[in-house]
């Protein structure tokens, strides 16, 4: 009895000592983890970030640029091409999808899945990670890349259940997943929820479809990985499981399940970067504009943030007038009509033809100096010069055949991988005939599309804004406006056309001035000035000029906004002065506004990241020509387009146009038959081709040439204003009154009442009406 009694006595000893050290045990592991917990919250194990960045994580978001209608046209971003989205933006079928795939359990635990984890530290892992979606932003945000290093990982898990723990108190459920949809990297500079639906499927994440957000939830994973670019049947896999995901937490039924994993993936890869895209010439225009912007406008210090605003880190929101329909309208007919120019070029310099191609050299040496400017401009010498490179080694580098991607208009990608030598490279660029093109509201001094050249990654320089050029007969308008103005004159005037000498020492030129007309002719007979600049005929500018003086024509330019340097000499007067397209718009604007000028403007309003407006534009404008004198001036640039240079755009006389122009001229005849007013411009030897097209509410002026002044057509046929430029206007025009949308207008000018100055020249009778077809070649 009393051995049992002993025996039941150890027993029950080694019980209480089992329970008592069961509690020790538990106690002290409960311990145990609150003080790693609270260790790793006091930065033992390494850093942690503030309260105040906790509350305030900091990301970069890029700037985003927006156009008139609403469309996003581009960003300005550094590393980082992201664009925050609100919760209530994002589809609820993209929302279930993440939850199913990457945390069940999201609206049941405090940022740390208690059943997940001890899942995943019995089976190793094998049945699944226990990382929340809590979690996983706290990674993103704060903790970074995990290490392979065993302690390192230990210590940045705990590292993101504390941080999920503080995001959970900070952030209610909806913003922790807009924050972690806004944050994820998708790759190929698809930062954040709202680029990747964007890039991968060329649509705002609101129109994401079921098996969209599939996808993108799926390459949550790992996106190098899973990327439909790299491994298409992977990510298909992917993308089925988490529809599969989906249908078992009963967010679709098993029969939509099996619908949409049999979709094939439809990827729509449109990628977002500074050189590619709408509107690329504008974006960089406007990054200049952003920076004069910021320099004249200081940021509001807060604690913690940059003392300037940063367009590629700050988010802000810039609202431009650009038009993103008429911008792609603009650089398709662009596209269209240069690409055909082109081909023409090419045909008509071959070495056969031009041994000199592309240039014809005027002048002994020309093409010489030409090529060696363009040497020594290139990136390759200066990157060698700045490298300690001698000349001669640059010299000799630029002789060494080399593969390189060119500009080709005949690719699909407009790029062409080849070999050769980098002197030959600068030789096939310069063949290339250039192209710039603006349009604006007159009444508004809105700018509705903006085409610097033919394509951003291969010709960055922007011939709207950085490129002036000799404007040829399109500076007439000017002259005219002058003399109608302080003469008095109307469009129904004569004058005779002779050989007009404006003699020497008048006007500050030294020399005897008797420009030519196009064909050297003169027909002796009177003519209206409404003929004679329908026809650019040169001896009756010369007239015009030599009465009211260069110096009241270029009081006249300065008034319409063009700040351009320009002689006050008479030869002025048939367009020897360089000014550029931006310009030139902005004054024919203030003809088809009666005669007010409003400055072009762009950017109509900037705003923060949280909405808050920083800039809104206020309208810089001048009376310059009365209501009488601009009305007339439009009536005279009509006369363009009824029985000038411009007659092509209608369908009535455009038969009396060669057939040689069908081959480079699209859409010809274009059979407009509202009224519209406009000029032709062509330069000395067909080196620079003008036309600015106006109806009552767009003007637009295009210019067409080479680089260097030596690449140019042989003939005036084909080099002219009207065939160079004019077509660009005819296809834009085109597509734009196709899309009545856009509100184009197609009715008359707005003509005053009362006006003092005849325009009605039917009862007129000319001693000469034939039309001149040929535009005017300078003759200084």
């Amino acid at each position: 009895m009393a051995t049992a009694k002993k025996k039941t006595k150890k027993k029950g000893n080694s019980f209480i000592k089992f329970i008592k050290w069961f509690w020790i045990l538990f106690i002290t592991g409960i311990l145990s983890v609150i003080l790693i917990f609270l260790m790793t919250a006091w930065g033992v194990f390494g850093p942690m970030p503030e309260y105040e960045r906790l509350e305030n994580p900091q990301t970069n978001l890029a700037s985003e640029i927006i156009s008139s209608d609403g469309e996003t046209l581009g960003k300005f971003y550094l590393d980082d091409n992201r664009t925050d989205v609100k919760f209530e933006d994002l589809p609820k079928t993209l929302v279930q999808a993440l939850i199913a795939t990457e945390d069940a359990r999201y609206y049941d635990h405090s940022g740390i899945d208690a059943r997940g984890t001890i899942r995943a530290f019995a089976f190793l892992g094998k049945r699944g990670g226990a990382s929340t979606i809590s979690q996983q932003l706290a990674r993103q945000l704060f903790v970074g890349v995990r290490s392979k290093n065993l302690y390192e990982t230990i210590t940045q898990k705990l590292k993101e259940w504390v941080l999920a723990t503080r995001l959970e108190r900070s952030y209610t459920k909806e913003e922790i997943i807009k924050m972690y949809l806004n944050i994820y990297d998708f790759n190929y500079n698809a930062d954040g929820i709202r680029s990747a639906a964007r890039i991968y499927f060329g649509k705002e994440p609101s129109n994401l479809k079921i098996e969209e957000s599939a996808v993108l939830v799926g390459m949550l994973k790992n996106s190098s990985y899973y990327n439909p670019l790299r491994r298409e049947k992977l990510v298909f896999d992917r993308r089925n499981t988490v529809l599969g995901q989906m249908a078992k937490y009963d967010f679709i039924t098993e029969k939509e399940k099996d619908s949409l994993q049999a979709l094939k993936m439809d990827i729509n890869f449109s990628p977002e970067s500074h050189r590619e895209g709408i509107a690329t010439y504008f974006r960089m225009y406007l990054q200049g504009f952003m920076r004069k912007w910021i320099e004249q406008n200081p940021k509001p210090a807060i604690k913690g943030e940059r003392d300037k605003w940063n367009i590629f880190l700050d988010g802000l929101r810039i609202y431009t007038t650009i038009d993103s329909r008429m911008q792609k309208n603009a650089e398709d007919a662009v596209s269209e009509h240069m690409k055909r120019l082109q081909a023409e070029f090419f045909h008509q310099n071959t070495p056969e033809r031009n041994k000199t191609a592309p240039f014809i050299q005027e002048f002994p040496g020309e093409i010489d100096r030409i090529m060696d400017r363009g040497m020594k401009t290139s990136d390759r010498w200066r990157n060698m010069k700045a490298n300690g490179k001698s000349e001669k080694e640059i010299r000799a580098s630029f002789d060494k055949p080399t593969e390189m991607t060119v500009f080709d208009w005949n690719s699909e990608t407009q790029d062409k991988d080849t070999i050769m030598t980098p002197m030959d490279s600068i030789r096939y660029y310069k063949s290339f005939l250039r192209a710039a093109m603006m349009s604006m509201e007159p009444q508004t001094g809105h700018v509705k599309a903006w085409v610097g050249g033919l394509n951003y990654k291969h010709f960055q320089y922007d011939n709207v804004y950085q490129g002036a050029r000799q404007v040829g007969s399109t500076f007439k308008p000017f002259v005219y406006a002058a003399a109608i103005d302080q003469l008095r004159l109307s469009p129904c005037d004569g004058l005779y056309d002779n050989q007009y000498c404006i003699e020497a020492n008048k006007h500050g030129n030294p020399d005897p001035w008797c420009p030519k007309n196009a064909d050297g002719k003169y027909s002796g007979n009177l003519i209206t000035l409404k003929h004679a600049l329908a026809n650019s005929v040169n001896t009756i500018t010369a007239q015009l000029i030599d009465r009211v003086g260069p110096e009241a024509v270029i009081e006249i330019t300065k008034n319409l906004g063009i700040t351009g340097d320009i002689p006050a000499v008479p030869s002025i007067a048939l367009g020897s002065a360089d000014l550029n397209v931006y310009e030139m718009v902005g004054a024919y604007g203030a003809f088809a506004n009666q005669g007010v000028y409003v400055k072009p403007v762009m950017v109509t309003r900037i705003e923060d990241k949280n909405g808050t407006v920083l800039f809104e534009y206020v309208p810089e404008t001048k009376d310059v020509l009365s209501k009488d004198v601009a009305y007339a001036m439009v009536d005279l640039m009509s006369g363009v387009t009824q029985g000038g240079s411009g007659t092509r755009l209608r369908t009535k006389g455009a038969e009396k146009w060669n057939k040689v122009y069908e081959e480079i001229i699209t859409g010809y005849p274009y059979g407009f038959t509202n009224p519209i007013a406009g000029k032709t411009g062509t330069t000395q030897n067909q080196s620079d081709g003008w036309f600015m097209g106006m109806v009552p509410n767009l003007v637009t002026g295009v210019w067409v040439g080479g680089e260097d002044r030596a690449t140019h057509f042989r003939s005036l046929a084909y080099g002219q204003g009207a065939s160079m430029a004019l077509p660009i206007w005819g296809l834009y025009m085109q597509k734009n009154y196709k899309n009545k949308e856009l509100g184009v207008s197609d009715g008359n000018f707005e003509k005053p009442e009362n006006s003092s100055i005849n325009v009605d020249c039917n009862n007129i009778s000319e001693e000469n009406d034939d039309d001149i077809d040929t535009e005017d070649d300078l003759d200084f």
